[in-house]
Parts: C-alpha cells; sequence; structure tokens
C-alpha cells in the first residue's frame, strides 16, 4: 500500500523536516524507531506475528502506530497499563492526526467495571428517595454526599468513564455498586441499553480507525465472546500487543474459571433487595418470601463453605494473604458444605425464574432485574460445581485468602494454545511488542509461552547510552537472600547507597518480609522523605515522590513496571534480590511439574527466563530520557557466585559495572 511505503515513512519520521519532527514538539528522529515502523508496515501488508523488542527510548508507541494508521484498516491496540492507553489516545493519535494531516478516529475502551450503570444509578436513587436500596448496598450516609456529585457528573459526561472524577477514592464502594459490571448486565433487555456508556462505547468503536484497550478488556472479551453478552471488542485487521511481556499472566487470569466469598454474598445481598422490591406489587408477596428465603440461604450456605476455607487457608500466612494448591481430595473435608452452597444456588436460580414467569404485573424492570440474577446464580453454580470436582488436568486449582475474602480459582496450566487460538487467530496482522521480549538474544521463550510458531522478528537496541548514562553497583559481600541475617544486610546497604544518591531512588523488593525490615531501619536514620507502598494508593505515592524532593520509595511487584519518571527526581533503583517466582505459588509450581513432565528444564526454561524479564523491567524504571542519570543496584550476590548469573548479567544494560559504593559517589559529583 502507498501509505505504508518506505518513502512515505521516512518523510513522516526522518530527519528534522520529517512530519513528525514539524508538528511534535520535541521530537527526536531515531534510526531505531524508522527500523521498526518498516518492520511494522512489512507486516501490515503482508500479514502474520511480527515479533518486536523495541529498547528503552526507541518511541515504540510512534513506530507501531504512524504505519497501522497509514495503512487505513482498523487497528486493536492492547496495553499493560490504563497510563499507556491514555498516553495513546490523548497525546500520541491527537499528534498523527496533526503530523499526517489524515482524519484518524480512536476510541478508548476500558474494562466495564471503569463505566457508570445508569440503570443500577436510577435504581439506587430511588432507593435514597424511598429508604429501601433495590441494589445490593444500604444506603449510607457518606453515598448521600457523593451521590449528587455522580449524578450531576452522568448527566454531563460523554464517556461515563470514572476517570474523570478525579476527586472520588479509588476504592469508593459505591462505585463497586453502580459500574456495568458484565455479571450484573441485563444487556438488550436493559431499560437504559441505548444510551448506556458501554453500548455507546461499543459504537464509538464500530465506526473509529484506532480502538485503545488493555490487556484486561482483551482477554476477558475474547473469554466472554460467545456468551450472551457478546464481544465488545470489534474485529480488527491489525492487532498490536503492547508490553507483550504482560500478556500470559492476564491470559492466566481471565481463562480461568474462580468463585470468590465476594461474588456469592453480593449474590445473596441483591436477590434479598429484589424480594423486598418484588414484594411491594401486589399478588408477588408469595413469590418474593421465596426469593428472600432462597437469597438467605445463600448467604448463610456461602458463609459456612467459604468461612472454612478461610479459617483453613489462612493459619500461618502473614499479612492477611495465602494462596494454596487443592485438590478434589485436599478439599474433600468441606465437600458438605460445598454440595450445601451448590443447592442454595440452583434453589435462589429456581425462585428468580419463577418470579420472572410472572413478575410483569406492574413491576417497573423487575422481570429484566430477576432474569439477570438467575442467569448469575447459574453461573455461581457451573462454576462451583467445576471447581470442586478439580479434575480437568489442564488446570491448576488453589484456594486464595485476601483480608477477609475467600476465592476459589482454577487457571490453566499452558494458555499458549488459548492465546494463539482466541487471540492471534482473528486478526490478519499481529504485531507483539515490549522493550523485554527476548531473552539470551532470542524469542523462543516468548514464542513457548504465547504459542507464537511462524512469526517474523526484530530486535531494536535501546537509544540511550547506558555507559555514560548509568552506573551497575553489586556490592562485594552480601549474605543469600534465604540466609536469616539478608534483610538487614540489604537494610545496611540501601542506607549506604541512598547516602550518596541522596535519596531520590525506588527500593524495589521481591517480599513485604524484606522491605518491612528495611522500612523499620531506614525510616529510623534516613533524612530523606520515606514512601511506602500500601499507604496511599499507587498513582498518588507516584505523583508525591515526582513532586517531592529527595524522595525514596518501598515498593514490591506492582511498581517494577509502568511507571514512568523522567529526570532527577529518579536517580537510583535498587533492588533486593533477582525476582524468582516462588516455587510455592500453585500456577508456578504446576508450570514447573509441566515442563519437568515433558523432560525440559523448568529452571533454565521457565524460572530463570521470567525472572530476567522481571529485572529487566524493574531496571527499566530508571532511564526513561536522553538526559536522565542513575545509577542501578542489585543487591542478589547469586549474580556473581552461580553460573546462571552470567545469563543474568548478559540481559542488563550495558552499564559499567563497579563494587566500590565510592564510585557511587564519584558518579553524582
Amino acid at each position: 500500500r502507498p501509505g505504508c511505503a518506505p518513502t512515505v515513512l521516512a518523510r513522516v519520521m526522518g530527519g528534522t523536516g520529517g512530519a513528525l519532527a514539524r508538528t511534535i514538539e520535541g521530537y527526536e528522529p531515531r534510526a531505531g524507531q524508522r527500523l521498526m515502523a518498516m518492520r511494522v508496515a512489512d507486516a501490515v501488508d503482508a500479514g502474520g506475528i511480527l515479533l518486536a523488542e523495541a529498547g528503552t527510548g526507541t518511541g515504540k508507541t510512534l513506530a507501531y502506530l504512524v504505519p497501522a494508521v497509514l495503512s487505513r484498516v482498523r487497528v486493536v491496540v492492547s496495553t499493560g497499563t490504563k497510563n499507556l492507553q491514555e498516553q495513546i489516545f490523548f497525546k500520541d493519535v491527537p499528534a498523527l492526526r496533526a503530523a499526517l494531516g489524515i482524519d484518524v478516529s480512536a476510541t478508548l475502551m476500558k474494562g466495564r467495571s471503569n463505566y457508570l450503570c445508569l440503570h443500577r444509578l436510577s435504581l439506587y436513587r430511588e432507593g435514597v428517595e424511598t429508604g429501601t436500596s433495590r441494589i445490593g448496598r444500604l444506603v449510607e450516609s457518606a453515598d448521600q454526599v457523593l451521590l449528587p456529585i455522580i449524578e450531576a457528573w452522568a448527566a454531563d459526561t460523554a464517556t461515563g468513564d470514572r476517570a474523570e472524577l478525579r476527586d472520588l477514592p479509588e476504592d469508593l464502594p459505591l462505585w463497586t455498586e453502580l459500574a456495568a459490571d458484565a455479571e450484573r448486565c441485563l444487556g438488550t433487555e436493559c431499560p437504559r441499553f441505548a444510551d448506556c456508556f458501554v453500548t455507546r462505547m461499543r459504537q464509538r468503536a464500530a465506526e473509529a480507525d484506532v480502538v485503545i484497550v488493555n490487556h484486561h478488556l482483551l482477554c476477558a472479551d475474547a473469554a466472554l465472546r460467545h456468551g450472551e453478552m457478546g464481544e465488545v471488542i470489534p474485529g480488527a485487521p491489525t492487532l498490536v500487543v503492547d508490553e507483550a511481556h504482560q500478556l500470559e499472566d492476564v491470559a492466566t487470569q481471565y481463562f480461568g474459571v474462580s468463585l470468590s466469598s465476594h461474588a456469592v454474598e453480593d449474590l445473596a445481598r441483591d436477590g434479598a433487595r429484589l424480594a423486598d422490591s418484588l414484594g411491594a406489587l401486589q399478588g408477588s408477596e408469595a413469590l418474593a418470601a421465596d426469593v428472600g428465603r432462597a437469597a438467605e440461604r445463600v448467604l448463610v450456605r456461602g458463609r459456612a463453605f467459604f468461612g472454612a476455607l478461610h479459617l483453613q487457608g489462612s493459619q500461618g500466612t502473614r499479612f492477611g494473604e495465602a494462596r494454596l494448591r487443592y485438590t478434589a481430595e485436599s478439599l474433600g473435608e468441606h465437600a458438605d458444605e460445598a454440595l450445601a452452597l451448590g443447592g442454595a444456588l440452583e434453589g435462589l436460580e429456581a425462585a428468580l425464574s419463577l418470579a420472572d414467569g410472572v413478575g410483569g404485573s406492574g413491576g417497573r424492570d423487575m422481570p429484566d432485574d430477576l432474569a439477570a440474577l438467575a442467569r448469575r446464580a447459574g453461573e455461581l453454580r457451573s462454576s462451583l460445581r467445576f471447581l470442586i470436582r478439580a479434575e480437568d488436568p489442564q488446570f491448576v486449582y488453589s484456594v486464595e485468602i485476601r483480608g477477609r475474602g475467600a476465592f476459589l480459582r482454577a487457571a490453566p496450566i499452558d494458555v499458549s494454545r488459548i492465546v494463539r487460538d482466541a487471540l492471534f487467530e482473528r486478526p490478519r496482522t499481529t504485531i507483539l511488542t515490549s522493550a523485554t521480549l527476548a531473552i539470551d538474544a532470542s524469542f523462543d521463550y516468548i514464542r513457548g509461552r504465547l504459542g507464537v510458531a511462524d512469526a517474523s522478528e526484530v530486535q531494536v537496541p535501546s537509544e540511550f547510552d547506558y555507559r555514560q548514562q548509568a552506573i551497575l553497583y553489586l556490592p562485594r559481600h552480601m549474605p543469600l537472600p534465604t540466609a536469616a541475617e539478608f534483610g538487614e544486610a540489604v537494610a545496611r546497604e540501601v542506607l549506604q547507597i541512598l547516602t550518596r544518591s541522596r535519596g531520590r531512588a525506588f527500593v524495589l523488593f521481591t517480599s513485604y518480609a524484606v522491605l518491612r525490615t528495611v522500612q523499620r531501619v531506614v525510616q529510623a536514620s534516613l533524612p530523606y522523605p520515606l514512601l511506602v507502598q500500601g499507604t496511599a494508593p499507587r498513582s498518588i505515592l507516584i505523583e508525591q515522590f515526582r513532586t517531592t524532593p529527595n524522595a525514596v520509595l518501598l515498593a514490591t511487584s506492582s511498581f517494577w513496571q509502568g511507571v514512568d519518571v523522567v529526570g532527577d527526581a529518579l536517580s537510583c533503583v535498587i533492588i533486593d534480590k533477582l525476582p524468582f517466582a516462588s516455587p510455592g505459588d500453585p500456577i508456578t509450581a504446576a508450570r514447573i511439574e509441566a515442563i519437568r513432565a515433558r523432560g525440559g528444564d523448568a529452571f533454565a526454561e521457565y524460572q530463570v527466563p521470567l525472572a530476567i524479564l522481571s529485572l529487566q523491567q524493574g531496571l527499566g524504571r530508571l532511564i526513561r530520557h536522553r538526559t536522565d542519570r542513575g545509577v542501578l543496584a542489585i543487591l542478589d550476590p547469586r549474580l556473581r557466585t552461580r553460573g546462571y548469573g552470567r545469563r543474568f548479567l548478559a540481559s542488563l544494560p550495558p552499564a559499567p559495572l563497579t563494587t566500590d559504593l565510592g564510585e557511587i559517589e564519584r558518579f553524582f559529583m
């Protein structure tokens, strides 16, 4: 196609006279970016799959957007984070629209829980007015303050995206009840279907040139594609999966089966509220009583079953969290409670279905609500049956304890075939890209994990000069991470490094235990502001770090990727130990067993590559611009004392290596 021709890409992306340089302030033409754009253009023209590793600073977003947009066919772009979604929608696409001089329409799509459900809002408003909520939540005084804010916004918003309500707390319980979740959606039967924000989002996406989603929505949509709700993301000839190294983890979550104590209690409470509303209809009192009793049985049976799981699973855990593998046999002692819960769910489903059959006697919206609730009860019953049987060898089964909640989960051990069939078969062209895809200069690991057989490849090195912009510090003497004194030794090293970097650091941990040890030591001696994961929402902590001089952030896995701090505010990244996934984790253990069962070396084939990708992501937080400078520090002695340490060292940025704390001091002089 002429739009993808090399000469066109050169005119757009080349030199100071290129279209991007003329219209985007601060744009720097990069040879690596043009190379990647050329390979993406070839893939869009020829079809198939392209694996593209683009080192930090390449400008990979524009490298795939330019040829995709010039191809003049719809492209779905899936990202690993909402932040990148919003960057593409609010910054990159408008910049391309101006630079290319063509009308490019774009739609931003998030998971359904990000959008307001107008139907549930109206039901809740009625509850406030009458004093009896018709959704699964009692009217609270705080809600009466927030409700007018949400209602005023709902009347004015074009998207219904809660991100527009920037002053609302992230964990607002009321929003959970008002969100347009799929499990409570009435679909085309909803009285607000025509003006539903999810319906509008679908309509915009169906007409857009660029549809911007995230991996969670991409996988959730594929998993539900053949269900009653239908697909949300429109089909497209081209799919770009940015931050593709995260796709396996997300797919594992969405192509599994789960059931939680929260879901069962929500269902029971919704059933009880609906029974109250049904009881107000003349002639439906007996049916309402049946629904109410059935909902109460679900609540009681659910608490008995999940309470037993919680008691067993939480013994000996720290921080109120645990994930334990189970089999049908090990779950057997709770078989009676599980069967009782299944029977209660079946009873509620039957009572709701019977009431739905006669519920049209003047009850506004009542038949639709009854049908939706009956569908939810049936889906939970099916999930429970699958989970307690625990007999499919392709899944690993686990009980997860998180706070007061208990979860039963079945996760696919190998998602490669699922991902290939559900995500890669439909588009004509699929681009899988990230700053971290290759291991030992090969794409074999990611090919195997994502089911990619035939694909073209391109590796574009980082544009940054790590030899001038960074140094890598490895301490001379550290105990092994398994040693009891490791946490205290990490704390001493962290203090030494932070003194020389004058704070301005991320200290990233693989466990809360070491984080707490370091926090205890550091906060008593550190003369710089200390921020700690868990004390505030992630977005607030990042903003505080950016705006607080000399700040230090202590954090675990959720801060290892998707965080972008440019400039002197972040001048040091310290990692306590190599980020191996815990072999006690049920999914990790099952994947290790599967590799060993076929005669493979699970440590070399799976555990080391996975840890290398995680380490690269963590260290990648440091240098985000050509003018950034900083210190990378890894405190794990196994980098130098174990044979596999060479694989890790070979994967790190080519920064000068030192074991001398004095070098850190001189670097910052």
